[in-house]
């Protein structure tokens, strides 16, 4: 039997060519979670790569962001003339650890296309897997760090230093400012509109990659300015009326700031920070996906 008529009666699928619009959303969501498997071998390949899946490894991932954070704290104490406590240190290290899950989330997926040339040249699959490929890498190295963060959160709670109460009788009592609270749930949601934002950034610099290669040696110094400008070195509520009204451009504030007041305070947020960090996140991750799909027949061309 020759190999043209072995195929006869086969489905075949055929691939037009376009260079803007979207393809049919249905039949591509159907196929990028029937081919999810292709996307978690890919980020395990590269965790190996990178000796993550190693106790050692593992535990790198954790002492790397605390480092930092002991780095930063030791500075942000110093200029403060040595006034913060260990309330402080918590919200310095819960978005120290979800901002390096940003910025490593951002920084791979950007040149997750133009590295993965061959695949694409080759493999007809849909691309959006190789910057979800990424995050789902950064999540499995975020996932250690927030381990740790519970640990001294709680070594904190019991043992840190205490501040005393008195009432109008002159009874006083010890009191910890740190205390794990329900609230502190919460952040379950608040990181799924985080997740939700990241993957709309990250899929649409994948895409603008593509076109202007240059674009991955920028996002170090860019991510490293929109840390200082983030509610991650100081509390979102502390800052002078003036920086307010530029922070209002800027996503990370109130998505950092709900971050903060969640995981670190354990106290309710202002409203008009869930309605931004809810708008930032969907949108986010509405225009940077269709920006994505609306190009990606285009990306074989440009590699």
């Amino acid at each position: 039997m020759s190999a043209d008529a072995a195929i006869v009666g086969r489905p075949v699928q055929v691939y037009e060519p376009y260079r803007s619009g979207l393809p049919p959303l249905v039949p591509y969501v159907k196929n990028l979670w029937r081919r999810r498997h292709f996307a978690i071998e890919l980020s395990r390949a590269s965790m190996r790569a990178a000796h993550t899946d190693t106790v050692f490894g593992q535990l790198w991932l954790v002492i790397n962001p605390l480092l930092n954070a002991c780095v930063y704290f030791l500075l942000v104490n110093i200029i403060n003339g040595g006034t913060r406590g260990p309330d402080f240190f918590t919200h310095l290290i819960a978005g120290l650890f979800v901002f390096n899950f940003l910025q490593n989330s951002l920084t791979q997926g950007a040149e997750s296309v133009t590295k993965g040339g061959k695949l694409v040249l080759n493999t007809s699959f849909p691309l959006l897997l190789l910057p979800y490929a990424t995050m789902r890498t950064s999540f499995y190295r975020f996932l250690p760090s927030m381990g740790i963060y519970a640990v001294l959160f709680a070594g904190l709670e019991y043992f840190g230093p205490r501040t005393q109460k008195c009432n109008a009788a002159g009874a006083c009592v010890d009191l910890n400012t740190l205390h794990f609270s329900w609230i502190q749930l919460l952040a379950i949601p608040v990181f799924a509109f985080i997740w939700l934002y990241v993957a709309g950034l990250t899929t649409f610099m994948a895409a603008l990659t593509v076109y202007f290669r240059d674009t991955t040696q920028f996002l170090p110094y860019a991510t490293r300015i929109w840390l200082y400008l983030s509610p991650v070195l100081y509390y979102a509520d502390q800052m002078k009326p003036w920086m307010t009204k530029f922070e209002m451009f800027n996503p990370l504030y109130p998505i950092l700031g709900l971050w903060g007041d969640v995981i670190a305070r354990g106290q309710l947020p202002h409203a008009s920070w869930w309605i931004a960090t809810v708008a930032w996140g969907l949108g986010s991750f509405a225009v940077g996906t269709l920006y994505f799909l609306s190009r990606e027949r285009d990306f074989a061309v440009r590699l």
